[in-house]
């Protein structure tokens, strides 16, 4: 069969996939016909163009580089050589949002040559797919032997329509940690991806990146008009991109979709890395739900550091590993456990913490052993205050320390606006860093979850051992900031989640956040929280709250409940910034999972449940805001109810302001 499905594809690839215009004009056509990649030598220089259907969304574009010397890559070239291949195939996460993924795309790619000077070869390939299309760079060895340094990358996506833009700044100290703004594209200046579109033309984009490896991120910063140009990350010295007789830039990216729903289960950034390459992961690493001592620090309770507030004492360790226990959850992080945290940290970015010595009154070992006798096992944590010079130095002693220990997952944290002081986190030398500690993890059986870290460009595929990021303004905000606004949880699915999983840190339950900060409050309801472990994907999820706020409360229930690991999800419906209503089926049971959630606007939601077993009874379990509730009425109130349904039914839900329902289907 899957032969089959492959010689289809070729097929397809002969009769629309690509077609020849003219002697330098060519064009490519993903499976089912609708996007269409065009490429052409326009007085010698490259330039491409995309449509999906009959719209036009980019417009001739240049590419190419400039290289140090001001020599330009991007012109006098001449065609060498054409080749077009098809793919199809269906792989399997070893966790994931869902389980099986169909890869069906048309390849072209493009050898190129300059006609003079060092006559330098490039090779361009194009990738078309159902849901987007993709290109990529490739400088292959040849007979120029010299080192190459990338001054600038030419790609510009010239935008056929102007477009309300979702976007967060480039290049701050802060760095993703940005609350999103929509403004319209023409009117953008430098921005991080993803960036998510909503096109007047009616069509949903979202640029991207994905594979990036020994590379500069790409930024995108408008030039004129709707135009948008790739802007690499440079080093301390200006320099974009430095290798030695070869590199493969990342896939640049647009997936596409005729609602912003569709963006979200869009698995064209995954499909672009390469397959896995750690075939023990599932050994040491299964999806998972975790307390920590963690948010008591965040609002003020206790400190990260020595004192008489201190969080990570063994005392209190062996107390959340109680709670843990009791509640039935086997996971806990404790921040805080190492020696070198001091009350000003986080202001002396050449910070010196140890990662192998314990805090006074923390005993590592013991608490290890004290968890492992209750089945909780500990996550570990690295804060390196981007001291990378440091972390480097200890951090095989800390991997080693970890595995003797039998724990499996630690937390690296990067606070600090540089790197070293100098380098920027998307630089190419965040980049290779990033890369080199999670290949390191794998040689200790070390899931990764990373904090003020470089986006996520799907290289979970190809290391599965990197489960979860932050990469974005995250649930601490609400403990000593102004906080999220409630619009942040219906922006981000559409923007930073396309990256990949987010460790938001949901859960909690005390939003009004009583023992915190004087005024500090989540901006949103307890049942909205509940919702965001179906609305927010992440293989491990954090229960944020503390202990004595998940104590006696029934709705901790849909917690115990909810799953991490899935074979199927669908978004209903959702509008960027307003609502969205994601569904997602258990990969081990024969439950559905339902979360929706509003902006600070109550809502109406009715909810065809189609999506169930049509020859199937379910019990809903349904955890609602309480009648009246809403973010500044009785916000933690919420209100549980169960209902017999069907696959013909539907279910008229109300949401509160700030609010939001989730629900559990569970197969009778």
């Amino acid at each position: 069969m899957k032969k089959n499905l492959v010689l289809s594809a070729v097929l397809l690839s002969i009769t629309i996939g690509y077609s020849q215009k003219n002697k330098n004009a060519y064009e490519l056509a993903s499976p089912n016909g609708q996007n269409k990649i065009k490429f052409e030598l326009v007085k010698n220089a490259p330039k491409y163009a995309v449509s999906h259907g009959k719209t036009e969304v980019i417009t001739p574009s240049d590419m190419g580089f400039l290289l140090k010397g001001n020599e330009n890559l991007s012109s006098d070239f001449e065609v060498k050589s054409v080749k077009n291949t098809s793919f199809d195939e269906t792989w399997e996460q070893v966790w994931g949002e869902k389980k099986n993924i169909r890869n069906n795309y048309n390849q072209l790619s493009v050898q190129l040559q300059q006609k003079s000077g060092n006559k330098r070869k490039l090779e361009i390939q194009f990738r078309a797919f159902d849901d987007g299309i993709a290109f990529r760079y490739v400088y292959p060895k040849q007979n120029v032997k010299d080192s190459i340094f990338i001054m600038d990358e030419k790609t510009t996506f010239n935008l056929k329509e102007d477009g309300k833009a979702w976007w967060i700044p480039a290049n701050r100290e802060n760095r993703d940690e940005y609350l999103f703004k929509d403004a319209a594209v023409s009117t953008l200046d430098t921005v991080l991806t993803p960036l998510t579109i909503e096109s007047k033309s009616g069509l949903a984009l979202s640029f991207h990146e994905a594979n990036l490896v020994d590379f500069a991120s790409m930024t995108l910063v408008n030039t004129t008009g709707t135009q948008l140009k790739s802007d690499l990350v440079p080093w301390a010295d200006g320099v974009k991109v430095r290798v030695k007789d070869t590199f493969t830039s990342s896939w640049r990216t647009l997936q596409i979709g005729e609602t912003p729903a569709d963006l979200i289960t869009s698995y064209l950034i995954l499909n672009l890395n390469d397959p896995n390459k750690l075939k023990n992961t599932a050994s040491y690493f299964k999806p998972y739900k975790y307390f920590g001592i963690w948010w008591g620090m965040h609002i003020g309770k206790y400190t990260f550091w020595e004192s008489d507030k201190q969080g990570a004492t063994t005392k209190h360790a062996e107390e959340y590993i109680d709670f843990t226990a009791k509640e039935g959850f086997h996971h806990l992080l404790i921040e805080g456990w190492n020696k070198g945290w001091t009350p000003a940290w986080y202001e002396n970015h050449m910070h010196m913490f140890s990662f192998t010595k314990s805090a006074d009154n923390f005993d590592l070992e013991k608490v290890v052993e004290y968890g492992n006798k209750k089945g909780v096992a500990l996550i570990g944590y690295h804060e390196t205050g981007s001291n990378l010079i440091n972390y480097l130095k200890e951090v095989d002693e800390g991997f080693a320390l970890y595995k003797k220990l039998g724990m499996h997952s630690v937390k690296i944290g990067h606070v600090g606006s540089k790197l070293n002081m100098k380098e920027n986190h998307f630089g190419q030398f965040g980049v290779n860093y990033f890369r080199y500690i999670l290949e390191k993890a794998a040689q200790y059986d070390l899931a990764v979850l990373y904090h003020e870290s470089i986006k996520d460009t799907g290289e979970r595929r190809t290391f599965p051992n990197m489960v979860s990021r932050e990469a974005a303004r995250g649930q601490e905000y609400n403990a000593w900031s102004e906080g999220n606004p409630p619009n942040h949880l219906t922006i981000i699915p559409f923007t930073r989640l396309l990256s990949g999983p987010m460790d938001f840190t949901p859960g909690i339950f005390d939003v009004e956040v009583k023992q915190g900060f004087p005024g500090k409050r989540v901006h949103g309801t307890a049942a909205q929280q509940l919702a965001l472990y179906v609305t927010i994907y992440a293989p491990i999820q954090m229960m944020a709250d503390l202990p004595e706020n998940y104590e006696g409360k029934p709705a901790l229930q849909f917690l115990k409940d909810v799953p991490t690991d899935w074979e199927d999800t669908k978004v209903l419906e959702g509008a960027i910034g307003q609502y969205i209503t994601t569904v997602r089926k258990d990969r081990s049971s024969a439950d559905w999972y339902l979360g929706t959630i509003t902006n600070e606007n109550a809502r109406d939601v009715n909810v065809a449940l189609s999506f169930l077993d049509p020859n199937a009874t379910y019990e809903a379990q349904i955890y609602a805001d309480a009648e009246g509730t809403d973010e500044t009425h009785n916000p933690a109130e919420i209100a549980i109810s169960k209902k017999t349904v069907k696959a013909s039914d539907s279910l008229k839900l109300h949401l509160g302001g700030a609010g939001g329902t989730a629900i559990r289907f569970k197969k009778l």
